[in-house]
């Protein structure tokens, strides 16, 4: 049942060229940054990522981007991240950009084992008709457009088919977590990584509390660790800021 792993590089070694891997975070708040560096240093490529965005430059996911290891990304938002914008508009980097809600809700259906689900985000756009650009030609012609999604009625309205989301490893970040893998998430920290935890096959979690079974009250359990297949003890770690805002 102790599934403490002694440093990230080993919790990492086993990911290959061309896994799909969940991570949680949102900005900067919730990034399990010693695993993508372990990940970074590792070396696995062609990866597939589902995250609500790709960090920024120079941080979490934005490393492994800027060193040419992701090939084809799931998310939400391109933000300020320059790298990003550059690799996709380029055609080095397939986009499946989708609704936030959505994408969310497509990490916990696969979780809960929901294989799709009906939603009303995107009726009536690109997103259910087909045609967004997944992947450019270097010229800025369109390679791969998505395809167009099944729709139905229900009372009235129309709904889109979205397809769960399942990967073969997760990685998350969580304030506290025990030998067994329950975790505890810290305020907006919790984000994305509640559902990236269940919807990955191997899941691997970098704690920066880590303590003995029982110390957690079960009714303050985030993610259940029937859900973590890896924990990792990660203390004081550094937490960049994206926006400093202070008085004039």
């Amino acid at each position: 049942m102790d599934k403490v792993v002694a440093t990230a590089a080993k919790a990492v070694a086993d990911i290959g060229d061309g896994a799909s891997l969940a991570v949680g975070g949102f900005g900067m708040a919730g990034v399990p940054t010693a695993l993508i560096a372990a990940l970074l240093e590792q070396g696995a490529t062609d990866l597939e990522t589902v995250s609500n965005n790709l960090g920024v430059d120079g941080f979490g996911l934005g490393t492994l981007l800027a060193a040419g290891r992701i090939r084809r990304t799931i998310g939400s938002y391109v933000g300020n991240n320059k790298e990003f914008a550059r690799q996709y508009l380029a055609g080095e980097l397939e986009l499946e950009l989708t609704p936030q809600g959505t994408l969310a809700e497509r990490l916990r259906a696969g979780g809960a084992g929901i294989p799709a689900f009906y939603t009303p985000a995107g009726v009536g756009t690109l997103v259910a008709e087909g045609g967004l650009p997944w992947r450019y030609h270097p010229d800025g012609s369109v390679a791969v457009m998505s395809p167009p999604k099944q729709t139905a009625e229900f009372d009235g309205r129309t709904y889109v088919l979205e397809r769960s989301i399942v990967t073969d490893f997760a990685l998350v970040h969580a304030w506290k977590g025990d030998r067994h893998g329950n975790l505890v998430y810290r305020r907006s920290a919790r984000n994305f990584n509640p559902d990236c935890a269940a919807a990955g096959r191997i899941t691997i979690a970098e704690v920066e509390h880590l303590v003995e079974p029982g110390e957690i009250d079960p009714d303050a359990v985030h993610t259940p660790g029937i859900h973590v297949q890896r924990v990792v003890h990660v203390p004081d770690e550094d937490k960049p800021v994206e926006f400093r805002t202070v008085r004039s």
